[in-house]
């Protein structure tokens, strides 16, 4: 898109899954301001949905699509933008790309050595880091002139400590770069910003537990501003069980399935990634709204919830002493802003550690939840992915600020 005196300069962030395509525009100004954004999902099925929001407005506009692929998502929007972007012109593309490896921490502009080096690490997550790639070169052939940004879910985690980030398996495996990398590192650079923001620097510098709890879902420790600690390791697969991962496995599982069912390593990996977690402890559903209205009637739905708020309680508790205690405990993700009987099933019997809830504003979905006199402030922070990857482009490539800058 050629600017002219009377368009406004924007960023479109981009986020990708296995089979969706999340995205927005922002305003680019010093704190880049949100003015549409959507989502494709359902990418590659007959029955696909297409979301339109106005950032002015918050109103969606949704409609089925059959998107094929993720290069025909980006065909799909490059269209719908050229239809409904009139007045705007895109300067960079910021793209959240899950695993930068051992080399890439912060934000770079996308280059040839830099795809050729996701390529290669493309087996280190080949849920997410194919579709990442073919977004990247599809905008590539799209807007050839426009730079792309990669943003690294993994660049939070970057000082995990030795006893954090190593493996105890065969040393040689580590300088092949099998590590402990943790992953959401977005969320949570934006929730530290946001907590900094609303509490002031010295919480922010405290000892902090971060819950980002979606459809993935982590936790991390934070003392100092800095992660020292995170449930996800490798892959995203690890840590808490999810809406389909299974999280932590006996590694045992391996050889003993590989025996018994003849299971394969691809079969395997399908299994943990997609057939398990919540969707595989209740056979009904991967979405913990589901088994909530379920589990009053349906053992396994019961037992699912049960399972995942009893393995983020365990976690809150290991990383209070990872941290050496606990000042601040932020809830985020669509689970955590929006399931009160989640976080209050996290919180149950954690008064030991200076957890005390107040169930009526826990109810209420207020920012702070925790009692007047409890010794660790609890909260709500929503989380805003798409906003840390405008703000990282920004401040990457200097752009200059737009009309209507805050």
């Amino acid at each position: 898109m050629a600017e002219t005196n009377h368009e406004t300069p924007v960023v479109l962030t981009v986020n990708a899954g296995s089979s969706s395509v999340k995205w927005a525009l922002f305003q680019v100004a010093a704190s880049p301001a949100r003015t549409a954004g959507g989502r494709i999902e359902r990418i590659g099925l007959p029955d696909g949905i297409v979301t339109f929001t106005d950032g002015a407005t918050g109103h969606d506009q949704r409609r089925v699509a059959q998107i094929q692929d993720h290069a025909a998502a980006v065909r799909w929007l490059t269209d719908q933008l050229a239809q409904s972007g009139r007045g705007i012109s895109i300067k960079a593309i910021g793209h959240r790309v899950v695993h930068g490896g051992s080399r890439y921490v912060d934000p770079q502009v996308i280059s040839g050595e830099v795809m050729e080096e996701l390529r290669r690490l493309s087996p280190y997550d080949p849920e997410h880091l194919p579709a990442e790639l073919t977004l990247i070169e599809a905008f590539a052939a799209q807007y050839p002139t426009i730079p792309q940004v990669a943003c690294f879910d993994t660049g939070f985690h970057q000082h995990l400590p030795a006893v954090a980030r190593l493996i105890a398996i065969p040393r040689r495996y580590e300088k092949q770069g099998v590590r402990r990398y943790g992953f959401h590192g977005l969320s949570y650079a934006y929730l530290m910003d946001e907590l900094e923001r609303v509490a002031g620097r010295e919480a922010a510098h405290g000892k902090v537990i971060l819950a980002h709890l979606g459809n993935g879902a982590s936790l991390a420790a934070v003392r100092d501003g800095v992660s020292i600690d995170t449930t996800m390791g490798f892959t995203p697969a690890s840590g808490l069980p999810m809406s389909t991962r299974s999280g932590d496995l006996d590694p045992g599982l391996v050889s003993y399935l590989s025996k018994t069912e003849g299971m394969t390593a691809d079969q395997f990996h399908h299994m943990v990634n997609a057939q398990s977690g919540l969707l595989g402890l209740s056979e009904t559903s991967p979405d913990l709204r589901d088994l909530l209205a379920q589990e009053g009637h349906d053992q396994r739905a019961a037992e699912a919830v049960a399972v995942f708020c009893y393995q983020g309680k365990k976690w809150i508790g290991a990383y209070a002493a990872a941290l050496g205690g606990l000042d601040q405990l932020v809830f985020s993700g669509g689970i955590g802003e929006h399931s009160s009987l989640v976080r209050a099933r996290m919180c149950e019997g954690l008064d030991f550690l200076g957890v005390q809830l107040d169930q009526a504003r826990n109810d209420a979905q207020d920012a702070v939840i925790s009692r007047l006199d409890s010794r660790v402030t609890v909260r709500v922070i929503r989380t805003d992915e798409e906003s840390q990857i405008a703000q990282s482009v920004c401040r990457l490539l200097a752009l200059p600020a737009g009309r209507g800058t805050r």
